[in-house]
């Protein structure tokens, strides 16, 4: 297991000033407050196990998917999410190609990877307290075994996820095999990223009717040579392909799940990195979201979560039908029905400027004093007292309902219904 050392020396709160806490010395997810490999965890995956070990739930294994249609099912994850990644990337690389894409399905907390014939189903799911957690589902298995796969963190904890166990969204140059091509570099992925920077060795699809995102709108659907010049014929022969009698629930990798995958992926990085921060801290002193490097992570939550820096679409698309209506019924409405989990995607991503991700569990499961500062942050931003033109972006109108979305739907937002 791979891991990045800490060290950081954390200011300490104003309750001990004057004191110094020393640096955590080792890797941060052995520290004696996170304990990765070996704390017990409670995501939605693990659950799902330990009723499957009990004989409390069964899945019935597909002659044409294996167990992937009964994962998603009984873990609630659409179908609509569906994303494509024809790169060779990833644990089953040897199973990925432009012909044989990797196929990723996600919501909030969990995504499952699947490419048709490869042994296993890939697990990922966000615990509360632990970060990402990785697993795997055996294909052949006369009955479902889950298996929790630390070795994952050798790749899946470095810069790209801040450090912490989490999730990679990356784009790469690739050429016509699904090979990354190294040299040519790549970009680390969120709703910041510029969208030509976007989707290296992904499939594409959209509303035909999004003309300015065919081909170099984005570098999803193309391959390069080492000349460096650029081919869309993969993309061509994956449409013709009929995937969906090879195993593949449909050929869409639709541009609207994208976005949210950008954005969410990124977010849930943020949370763990928030999350641990503070628990080092408040193993030697009383953690505050006033501590120096927790109030930096705290802004830059807030920020994020706010979708400050956002890159928007440049035309209006739509989503594939299934998939906004998934996200938005998974998100409280208040008594205007204004929801966070509602899109636009014609200004922007979602309707309104906050993202969903509030209500998540990794959310709720920060500690008292660091919400608090991420609160404070946005509060301070929503009410236009920082005039910054980075902030600019957000109307007055959009300030207000995020404010009273938040005040009507979050329990513990300052001034709330709750």
């Amino acid at each position: 297991m791979t891991a990045v050392a800490i060290g950081l020396a954390i200011t300490t709160s104003a309750l001990t000033a004057g004191q110094k806490p020393e640096p955590w010395a080792g890797v941060l997810d052995e520290h004696p407050n996170i304990q990765y490999a070996i704390r017990p965890t409670t995501d939605r995956v693990a659950k799902l196990n330990q009723a499957l070990i009990e004989g409390k739930r069964s899945l019935q294994r597909d002659a044409r998917t294996g167990y992937l249609l009964p994962v998603l099912e009984v873990l609630g994850v659409p179908a609509e999410s569906q994303l494509l990644v024809f790169s060779k990337t990833g644990v089953q690389r040897a199973y990925t190609s432009p012909y044989s894409p990797r196929a990723i399905f996600f919501d909030e907390s969990v995504v499952v990877a699947y490419v048709p014939g490869a042994p296993v189903i890939e697990l990922a799911a966000h615990d509360p307290q632990q970060g990402v957690v990785f697993y795997t589902l055996d294909q052949a298995a006369a009955a479902p075994v889950i298996t929790r796969r630390t070795s994952c963190l050798s790749c899946h904890v470095s810069a790209s996820t801040l450090n912490v166990p989490g999730i990679i969204v990356r784009s790469n140059t690739v050429g016509d095999d699904g090979n990354v091509m190294p040299r040519f570099g790549s970009y680390d992925v969120n709703h910041e990223t510029p969208h030509p920077d976007r989707w290296g060795g992904w499939f594409v699809t959209s509303d035909p009717l999004a003309v300015p995102y065919a081909q170099r709108a984005h570098t999803g659907n193309i391959t390069f040579s080492e000349s460096g010049s650029t081919s869309n014929q993969v993309f061509v022969d994956w449409l013709n392909s009929s995937p969906e009698t090879r195993g593949y629930l449909s050929p869409l990798s639709d541009i609207v799940a994208l976005l949210v995958f950008d954005h969410q992926m990124h977010a849930i990085n943020l949370l763990t990195r928030l999350n641990w921060e503070s628990r080092v801290v408040s193993s030697r002193e009383h953690a505050s979201g006033s501590d120096g490097a927790l109030r930096g992570l705290a802004n830059e939550l807030a920020e994020y979560l706010l979708f400050v820096g956002e890159v928007p679409p440049s035309v209006p698309l739509t989503p594939r039908p299934g998939f906004a209506e998934h996200l938005a019924s998974r998100t409280p409405k208040d008594r205007h029905g204004r929801s966070l989990g509602q899109l636009d995607l014609a200004n922007r991503l979602m309707r309104y400027p906050c993202s969903y991700m509030v209500y998540s569990e990794a959310f709720d499961g920060l500690s008292t004093a660091v919400k608090e500062a991420v609160y404070a942050r946005m509060i301070d931003i929503l009410s236009g007292n920082d005039a910054r033109p980075r902030y600019a972006r957000i109307s007055a109108a959009d300030r207000r309902a995020v404010l009273e979305i938040l005040r009507e739907t979050k329990p513990g937002f300052p001034g709330g219904t709750h």
